[in-house]
């Protein structure tokens, strides 16, 4: 997700993290336990004048799968969650629409969530642009 948005005119930069849960500060390996409530997240930072609310949640809906509750390819857990975490009534207000624009396009019903933001902890540096560490262009799921 992380470098699909990053390819985004518009978004200024980007930093994957955690959110949603109960933990101060957690670390990627609190994280994997599955008891801290969080999300494995993507915060976006962009300039609404080059790219709207709307075009980031296109990007979200092509590049995962919203219809699996709490995994991702190979990846279990609760932190694997599908999620859209929102700052403000009209973002919630956009993402819900969004979801029913997206529904038809998948066979099974969309389990994401949409809900309130909460504190973004930034992940470990070896998170950080992941795939282009490892000289992968992109993971499609």
């Amino acid at each position: 997700m992380e470098a699909a948005f990053r390819k985004m005119d518009g978004v200024l930069s980007t930093a994957v993290g955690y959110e949603g849960g109960k933990t101060e500060n957690p670390t990627y390996k609190d994280v994997c336990t599955d008891r801290t409530g969080h999300a494995e997240v993507v915060e976006v930072d962009y300039d609404p004048a080059k790219v709207g609310f709307d075009s980031l949640l296109d990007v979200f809906w092509e590049n995962h799968n919203p219809t699996t509750l709490n995994y991702q390819g190979p990846d279990y857990g609760s932190q694997y969650r599908s999620a859209i975490f929102y700052h403000d009534e009209a973002q919630r207000e956009t993402a819900e629409s969004s979801r029913q624009r997206w529904q038809p396009k998948f066979k099974k019903p969309i389990v994401t969530e949409i809900v309130p933001a909460q504190t973004f902890f930034r992940a470990e540096e070896y998170h950080q642009q992941y795939l282009e560490k490892r000289g992968l262009a992109q993971c499609h799921i």
